[in-house]
């Protein structure tokens, strides 16, 4: 016997960046709607969102070299690198919005400009690098880069990078001034708040235990409220479950077909961070290197300033690592448990095949320190070991799936949307580019689970995102009014690049 059964219309699990966006693009489309919010911990944005948890990249492929790839001639492909940039975008346009009717407050809470860098060493990694900036340079989403094999302009770009530089191996890079610090974890507190004032039942300290559809073809929800111990059952027409690393589970209770013969591989991540503040004002942007042989992209290095809790912060990393657990909160015997009679094929089969990967991420557990500095040094050749820390990055769920291209147990590295044939339940699963293409990604999740309301939404989504169906890259006229109104609403303008926090 339940002590409390409610019925609403929309219920999200887990209060992260994911939820945030969805319930916010809701609220606006169909304020009517009812929605209500279970989370476990004591509070929103604590997981994956957190800001301590994740790289604060707006992903928008203006410095992840992973986005563009070679080809057997030298040219170099730019398409998931325009794809996933004009997904940051509709994300841009959504934030601006709210701010701009007041919805949320305080842009520079959760972003800031801040120039994007790739850097490569070798000749060729150089003449990569070479290519891939003449390849971008042509799309009107990326205009403004700059290439550069002049140690005197990179030194005026990257002086800590660059000080006590004594090798001769080439080194170049590209830089972009229209890059961003997006604080992801003030971002979500702030939707939270949005959410709340707005009307939306957002319950704290409730671990949803069980998911199943009803004979009424609703989806009940099992959730045990952690604070009185109390079980309480909730019924709604449509569920999401953003649950971070803890959305497999969760998946898997519902039992949807859907659900069926995927797994999830467990990456941790550590992150240096430098705790002298003469250090850290000497670097102002976010360098991202080449990932070494063997490392998932996740690991790709970079140099980033930061801005947390009003501070301007610097980072190195991540250092990948291994646990079991799917959540930094969550059980030693997630990945265990995750192991189901259809998945078990699959996930074996994984392990087949990634064994150079655990191979890694074995290596990357045992480093030391000094071992870690030395990796260190490859970008900033003067760091001293008594200016930098550690601090434990968020986990991240990959996910593990059999697919025509690579066949069974393939190790997907992205972010993707799992949904019944009916659209009424979807779970977010994976990971990067994630929290930057948000609003893009719940989109897609309000295609599936709101068919026919998408269509009578459509004008307000163009009111709020103007570029909804159509492609920037293809509309340079229009990305340019947009990209003007979302840096003078966001704070983004010029002569704002420069600010730095002391």
């Amino acid at each position: 016997m339940s002590d409390k059964q409610t019925q609403t219309d929309v219920i999200l699990i887990g209060a992260g960046v994911m939820s945030a966006t969805l319930g916010s693009l809701l609220q606006e489309l169909a304020p009517e709607m009812e929605i209500r919010v279970f989370e476990k911990l004591a509070k929103a944005g604590e997981e994956s969102s957190n800001e301590w948890n994740n790289a604060g990249t707006g992903h928008s492929a203006l410095c992840e070299l992973n986005y563009t790839s070679e080809n057997p001639d030298g040219t170099v492909d730019i398409g998931k690198a325009v794809n996933i940039n004009e997904q940051f975008q509709l994300s841009r346009q959504f934030w601006s919005y709210l701010v701009n009717r007041k919805l949320i407050d305080n842009p520079q809470g959760f972003i800031r400009a801040l120039p994007h860098m790739s850097m490569v060493q070798g000749e060729a990694n150089v003449n990569f690098l070479k290519n891939r900036f003449k390849a971008l340079s042509k799309n009107p989403l990326f205009q403004g880069m700059e290439f550069s094999e002049d140690s005197a302009t990179l030194k005026e770009w990257m002086p800590l990078i660059m000080n006590g530089r004594t090798s001769d191996e080439p080194i170049a890079a590209t830089k972009i001034d229209s890059g961003t610090d997006v604080n992801f974890g003030a971002l979500t507190r702030a939707l939270f708040d949005h959410l709340k004032r707005s009307g939306a039942d957002v319950n704290y300290n409730h671990t949803v235990e069980d998911i199943q559809r009803n004979s009424e073809g609703l989806w009940e929800v099992k959730v045990h409220d952690v604070v009185n111990g109390k079980i309480e059952y909730h019924t709604a027409k449509f569920v999401f479950i953003g649950g971070g690393g803890g959305s497999l589970h969760l998946l898997q209770k519902t039992g949807i077909p859907e659900s069926k013969h995927i797994g999830g591989f467990p990456v941790s991540g550590l992150f240096m961070v430098c705790n002298n503040p003469e250090v850290v004002e000497q670097h102002h942007a976010k360098v991202y290197g080449k990932a070494k042989l063997g490392a998932p992209p996740m690991s790709v290095p970079h140099l980033d300033t930061r801005f947390i809790d009003g501070k301007k912060s610097l980072l190195f990393g991540p250092f990948a690592g291994f646990s079991p657990k799917f959540l930094k909160t969550g059980s030693l015997l997630d990945l265990m448990t995750s192991v189901k009679s259809d998945n078990l094929l699959t996930m074996l089969s994984a392990g087949v095949k990634e064994l150079p990967l655990t191979k890694y991420l074995i290596q990357q557990v045992v480093l030391s320190n000094e071992k870690r500095m030395e990796e260190l040094r490859e970008f900033i050749p003067e760091a001293k070991s008594e200016d930098w820390g550690i601090v434990v990055a968020g986990q991240r769920v990959q996910v593990i799936k059999d697919t025509e291209e690579g066949g069974k147990g393939t190790l997907q590295f992205g972010t993707e949307v799992i949904s019944a044939a009916d659209g009424s339940i979807a779970a977010l699963l994976g990971a990067s580019p994630g929290a930057s293409t948000a609003v893009h990604v719940m989109l897609e999740v309000m295609e599936r689970g709101f068919p026919e309301q998408m269509k009578e939404w459509e004008p307000k989504i163009k009111e709020m995102i103007p570029s909804y169906g159509m492609s920037l890259s293809e509309n340079p006229e229009l990305y340019r009014e947009i990209e003007a109104s979302i840096e003078e609403t966001l704070g983004l303008k010029e002569e704002e690049r420069e600010l730095v926090i002391s």
